[in-house]
């Protein structure tokens, strides 16, 4: 039979655990509305009272690199949408010009194409740097990016050497040296804004995707850092952390809730410049982030777990259907 000290001990040790209990779903429930409060000031009070970056305002022209589809064409004729002439920069002349057109009729704004393959490296800015010349540059998109063909584990991707080094080139190297080029002059003015495209994998567990992810990453850390450098010098830095978007990269064909089309992505990525220093542009991205962190919080390599079983099974069907 137990004492009455013990009833008395184990009496409070119940209550101090039902207290401790309340105190940890009080606090995710504080940590909830918080962020729903601040998404709803981001995606519609900000925006509403004019808080947000006016771009137009930055300079008389838009720079947007990988911009022939996807995320980056998006960009392109958002900003074009809002009377900012646009250079556009990627890799085949053809459709280069035929994007040119389309937004010259459209939106009644100046283009300028500079044909350029961001995989060959750092020999290519020099005629980028001559191609930009005289020209008021206010917003940068650093948004050319390339992943793997398809999820594969890191020793068994085809042509590796040669994969990695354009990854690295196209998704690192084009950020480091388009921010080189760009931003002294936006210094020089006091004004400017610079949006690097990451992605989510940079954020959460990424098998069978490492280098890639590992470079968004450093996207991610660099645009942090550069932010905080030249803050006090007018320039607006934003790193954007996408999640699945509708693209040719992801493979996604239909617009769903959570891979909406590009134009709908960067409708809503577009308005927070200003309210958001790191975003993933579009928030029920950030369920996927809250929920892959409430697992991890749970037990630790389960989320690693789910992701590659799931990253595995992505695998096996493109290789099913032949690549």
């Amino acid at each position: 039979m137990a004492d009455g000290s013990s009833l008395v001990v184990g009496g409070w040790f119940g209550s101090g655990l039902q207290v401790f209990s309340l105190l940890v779903v009080a606090y995710y429930i504080l940590k909830l509305l918080r962020k729903a409060l601040r998404r709803i000031y981001v995606s519609i009070v900000g925006p509403a009272i004019g808080r947000n970056t006016n771009l137009r305002k930055m300079g008389q022209w838009a720079v947007i690199t990988g911009c022939t589809q996807g995320i980056g064409k998006a960009y392109a004729e958002a900003l074009a949408k809002q009377g900012i002439n646009v250079v556009l920069i990627s890799r085949s002349l053809d459709k280069l010009q035929k994007l040119a057109a389309e937004i010259e009729g459209k939106y009644h704004v100046q283009t300028k194409v500079i044909d350029a393959d961001f995989t060959e490296g750092p020999p290519i800015y020099e005629k980028i740097e001559k191609g930009l010349f005289g020209l008021e540059i206010g917003v940068l998109i650093n948004n050319v990016g390339m992943s793997y063909p398809y999820p594969e584990y890191f020793l068994d991707v085809k042509d590796a050497r040669k994969v990695f080094a354009d990854l690295i080139n196209c998704n690192i190297t084009s950020i480091t040296h388009m921010t080189h080029v760009v931003l002294p002059q936006m210094i020089e003015r006091k004004r400017g804004v610079v949006v690097n495209v990451s992605s989510t994998t940079a954020m959460i567990p990424s098998p069978l995707l490492s280098v890639y992810s590992a470079s968004k990453a450093f996207v991610d850390k660099f645009t942090e850092d550069l932010r905080i450098e030249y803050a006090r010098k007018g320039i607006v830095i934003q790193c954007v952390l996408p999640g699945y978007v509708a693209t040719a990269m992801s493979r996604i064909k239909k617009s769903t809730f959570m891979a909406p089309f590009p134009n709908k992505f960067v409708s809503h990525a577009i308005t927070s410049i200003g309210l958001e220093d790191r975003t993933t542009g579009y928030w029920p991205h950030n369920l996927l982030i809250m929920v892959v962190d409430f697992i991890k919080w749970i037990h630790p390599k389960m989320a690693s777990n789910v992701i590659l079983r799931t990253m595995e099974n992505i695998r096996k069907r493109i290789i099913a259907r032949g690549g």
